[in-house]
């Protein structure tokens, strides 16, 4: 018998239809109800307290010591308002970029996603048009935490090498070597701290550091306050062709955003990471308010002559002066380890696919001395501070920090919802305005200034 194209079509599509209506129900259900914070196991999990100084440690480095030299770029006025506007901004793009990664871990039903996995998923869940830029878009990601450790790395290794100059020149007058043999003397301590490959493990290292710097500090603010009466002359307001070298050394001084997601994702409670209060929220308040009151008063202080780091600037013939710089050397030396952290995580997980299981030991233990290797090279290569963190600030940590959480917020809210007014999509348009102006003009100025000096 013969049926009719309605009869023999009619009920199969019906029952197609109301199958793919339940499982997709049943899958939103699913993803509604999964909850990725509650099947993270982390093997060696850090508390709250360490979670906090770890990113504490990540905003507060070299950067801290710079912002006089910053300040006096911009004048009093805008030097305040651009430390608590640069601050905000940081601080709202690692909260969208740690959002943006738990709902992406919701959808896809994993427990955690490091910030590379994150970028890459969300183009793969993202609007179909974009999916096939999401190898894409992980290289690239990839490739600017990898700058980003290099370029700021250096700019650790010159710092210390500068203080440790100032130290053994005053104790060894007869005996002198230049910032770049310091270098390469740093090579292998470095190499050796380098080789810790768990958050817990450098717990007790951050903490080290955290209390290096606030001794620093503490004997900065003993100097800068020590003859009140005799503060420089200072600008309210710069010329505002200066600004952008302001602007890019605020953000490397304060962007930790390679670190944010390897803290989030090995927290015991990770609950406890965004909110109000969280980690991130008085982790930043705090970053700012020190990036603040050292950026005033090492300005009033030194004025013009204000240098790439504050402790250049205190005397050279003084045992407090020179203690201080001993240890914010220590303190930059314990923050490498941890700057280098999330790359070599990021680095490893790439390549342990071509390596045999029983070499892995080996393998890491070369791929953590090349880096530091690296580093240190780049560092001989370029040995002025003041110019390289302003160059690395507005090239790397600007797109690491800014640009990538914007365009992966941006594609994961594109078919899910972009708030009322869209308002998500013009406050990410703001802040990619901001991104390249940051970008050109603090290349540009850094630039012309290394032209200029070396020239």
């Amino acid at each position: 018998m013969e049926l009719s194209s309605s009869e023999s079509c009619d009920p199969l599509p019906m029952q197609s239809t109301v199958t793919l209506n339940v499982v997709g129900k049943d899958l939103a259900e699913s993803q509604e109800v999964y909850n990725p914070l509650e099947h993270r196991n982390v093997t060696h999990p850090t508390s709250t307290v360490g979670s906090f100084f770890h990113l504490l440690k990540s905003s507060l480095g070299t950067g801290l010591l710079a912002m006089p030299a910053a300040f006096k770029h911009t004048g009093m006025i805008p030097g305040c308002i651009g430390t608590a506007l640069v601050g905000l901004i940081a601080t709202h793009c690692v909260h969208i970029l740690v959002t943006t990664s738990r709902e992406i871990c919701r959808h896809c039903q994993v427990s955690s996603l490091c910030y590379t996995e994150t970028c890459e998923k969300v183009f793969m869940h993202g609007p179909k048009s974009l999916r096939k830029y999401s190898q894409f878009v992980r290289h690239f990601a990839d490739y600017a935490m990898a700058c980003v450790c290099l370029g700021g790395t250096s700019v650790y290794v010159i710092f210390i090498a500068t203080s440790l100059k100032d130290i053994f020149d005053h104790f060894i007058p007869a005996q002198t070597f230049t910032a770049k043999e310091y270098c390469g003397f740093l090579l292998l301590p470095l190499i050796v701290l380098t080789q810790v490959r768990h958050l817990k493990f450098l717990v007790p290292f951050s903490l080290l550091a955290n209390i290096c710097l606030l001794l620093t500090f503490l004997v900065t603010c003993y100097y800068t306050f020590s003859d009140v009466d005799q503060f420089s002359e200072v600008k309210l307001v710069s010329g505002i062709a200066e600004w952008p070298l302001f602007l890019s050394t605020a953000i490397f001084a304060m962007e930790g955003i390679n670190v944010v997601m390897p803290v989030e994702n090995e927290m015991k409670n990770p609950q406890h990471f965004l909110g109000c209060p969280g980690v991130l929220n008085i982790t930043m308040a705090l970053v700012a308010a020190l990036y603040t009151v050292v950026g005033i008063f090492g300005y009033l202080k030194y004025g013009e002559d204000a240098k790439g780091s504050i402790t250049l600037n205190l005397p050279q013939d003084e045992i407090l002066a020179l203690t201080a710089k001993v240890m914010v050397a220590l303190a930059v030396y314990f923050t490498y380890c941890l700057q280098m952290y999330a790359p070599m995580d990021i680095i490893w997980t790439r390549v342990k696919g071509s390596i045999r299981q029983k070499y892995y030991n080996v393998g890491q233990i070369l791929l953590r001395t090349f880096s530091v290797i690296l580093t240190v090279v780049l560092a001989i290569a370029v040995p002025d501070l003041e110019l390289l963190i302003g160059l690395v600030g507005a090239i790397f940590f600007s797109t690491l920090g800014l640009f990538i959480p914007i365009v992966v917020e941006t594609v994961h809210k594109w078919e899910r919802g972009m708030g009322r007014f869209k308002y998500i999509l013009w406050k990410n348009a703001l802040l990619m305005l901001f991104y390249l102006l940051v970008l050109i003009s603090g290349c540009y100025s850094s630039i012309k200034e290394i032209i200029i000096k070396y020239s």
